[in-house]
């Protein structure tokens, strides 16, 4: 048998690298044009802003110029810290997260299952078209439609004291202990349709002769959604499991300031809304600042981690 000498592979020189890379360039120029338009996004409104963390550290008035202000250092993040309102905002955060993870996150993935297992497309549209209309109604028409029927007279309580499962009417609106799962049932009802999308695009990608191979050893529908199904959409699982880890203290304010009362009041404080109320309401920008930065730098530490423990584990992670 002759013997063939390995060939060396030189690695392109500079400028071979940039006649491939204008080629490329040139072969794929409206995909660069596509997405140009989002990068210039990114930047102006996710990267130029980071600027403004500055503040944190000063002694922030907003008539002086940047060279004017004074710096403080780690001042106002000492305060944070000793904020006793601070941690309940961040209780209240954190309890309404999870709530949100342990039935937010499964119910869009079991929705898009049973979806996708109907046949009849008329009833599946009809479905998909009602599962999503409240996704485009604002929370000001959801609090209006939540405090009604919550109401003592609303349909709730109605139908709870018709099964008799309640004597009296329930307050919910004014008792603090059930603000948390009103929150989070609206933002659920609300939000279910449109969350499903993502997974019936994925559905919609698995190869349909894995179907035919499971009919034909003999495999149930919910074999099939249990075997084929889900395993084909799991990646896309992954990624969507480790953005609400990384949103997971980035819930938002307009929920809770909607649904609130004057008797929920401490139960709906969540960071967004310490921020608003004890930062920028009191004219207090570099306290409002360090709360902000305490809540990206926790979001970004949650991501890297949810992202490099999906990697070791299941192989899938998002960059």
């Amino acid at each position: 048998m002759a013997y063939v000498r390995p060939v060396a592979i030189r690695p392109l020189s500079g400028v071979k690298r940039k006649k491939v890379w204008w080629t490329i360039l040139k072969q794929q120029k409206y995909l660069f044009l596509m997405v140009i338009t989002f990068v210039i996004w990114i930047l102006i409104f996710k990267y130029i802003p980071l600027w403004g963390w500055t503040m944190a550290f000063q002694n922030y008035k907003p008539w002086k110029s940047f060279t004017q202000q004074e710096w403080v250092g780690f001042k106002y993040f000492i305060e944070l810290f000793h904020d006793a309102d601070f941690y309940r905002a961040m209780k209240n955060t954190i309890g309404i997260s999870i709530l949100s993870f342990i039935f937010g996150f499964p119910l869009p993935i079991i929705l898009a299952l049973f979806l996708n297992e109907l046949r009849n497309l008329k009833f599946k549209r009809t479905v998909q078209t009602i599962s999503y209309l409240p996704h485009f109604v604002s929370w000001v028409v959801v609090a209006s439609i939540v405090f009604e029927m919550l109401s003592p007279s609303g349909i709730v309580n109605r139908l709870l004291m018709s099964l008799k499962f309640i004597n009296t009417p329930i307050v919910f609106m004014a008792e603090p202990k059930y603000f948390w799962w009103i929150v989070v049932f609206s933002d659920i009802w609300k939000e279910i349709g449109w969350n499903s999308i993502i997974f019936l695009a994925a559905m919609a990608g698995i190869d349909p002769e894995l179907y035919e191979a499971a009919t034909i050893d003999g495999a149930s529908r919910f074999k099939k959604m249990w075997y084929v199904t889900i395993p084909g959409i799991m990646s896309t699982i992954i990624v969507i499991l480790i953005i609400c880890i990384g949103n997971f203290i980035n819930i938002g304010f307009e929920r809770q300031f909607l649904l609130r009362t004057a008797a929920t009041r401490e139960a709906a404080d969540v960071i967004d809304l310490y921020i608003l109320n004890y930062g920028l309401g009191a004219g207090r920008f570099s306290f409002g600042t360090a709360a902000g930065v305490f809540k990206s730098i926790v979001s970004l530490v949650l991501l890297t981690f949810a992202n490099h423990f999906s990697k070791k584990t299941t192989g899938y992670k998002i960059i």
